[in-house]
């Protein structure tokens, strides 16, 4: 008689319909809305301001929480891997963008931190083969500290407090450089490593 392999367990399928994908939808969404919003604020009507403060700041959380999600309940699929950063990009560029483009922030930092972001997504890809670099704590103080800058652009503060946001968004802009160039290590690492 044949020996025969012991079978192994059937594992579940990840459904592609789930909270944690439905909320990185919900985030690709708002971005349009987002940007709506802003164009209707021009930046300087407080009520469209606190609006689009406010759709940017629901859009950012969902960020949070999704991934939260994925990962509490075994909800991580295909789609989720490549719409989650894409959402988190087309946000925060969106954003970005709209800022520098309404003269609040210098069109440098918009290109600087846009280059880092599209830089990491390539060093992913050259890397794919060799493993994943795991976020690393800097990549989410930069995250933090960019949602944060962004917010504070974004709300209609007072006259002496809103220079306050240029500080926040040069830590940013100084996290992020590191946070990219550790990356950049991470990789060469890696595929020597390989």
């Amino acid at each position: 008689m044949p020996a025969t392999e012991p079978r192994r367990p059937a594992v579940p399928s990840v459904p592609v319909v789930n909270a944690a994908n439905a909320l990185t939808a919900l985030r690709i969404v708002l971005v349009p809305v987002f940007v709506v919003l802003v164009g209707c604020s021009a930046l300087v009507h407080p009520g469209w301001r606190i609006a689009a403060t406010v759709t940017f700041a629901i859009a950012s959380t969902t960020d949070l929480v999704d991934g939260w999600i994925a990962r509490r309940y075994g909800l991580v699929t295909s789609f989720g891997k490549v719409a989650d950063p894409i959402a988190d990009k087309a946000l925060t560029g969106a954003a970005l963008v709209l800022l520098s483009w309404y003269d609040r922030l210098p069109w440098w930092v918009t290109a600087l931190i846009l280059a880092r972001e599209l830089g990491v997504t390539l060093i992913r890809f050259w890397v794919i083969r060799y493993g994943v670099i795991a976020a690393s704590r800097g990549g989410k103080v930069k995250t933090a500290l960019q949602v944060l800058a962004i917010v504070w652009y974004l709300w209609p503060v007072p006259g002496a407090l809103a220079g306050i946001g240029a500080w926040i968004m040069g830590a940013a802009v100084v996290v992020t450089v590191v946070t990219g160039l550790d990356y950049v290590i991470r990789a060469v690492r890696l595929r020597r490593s390989a």
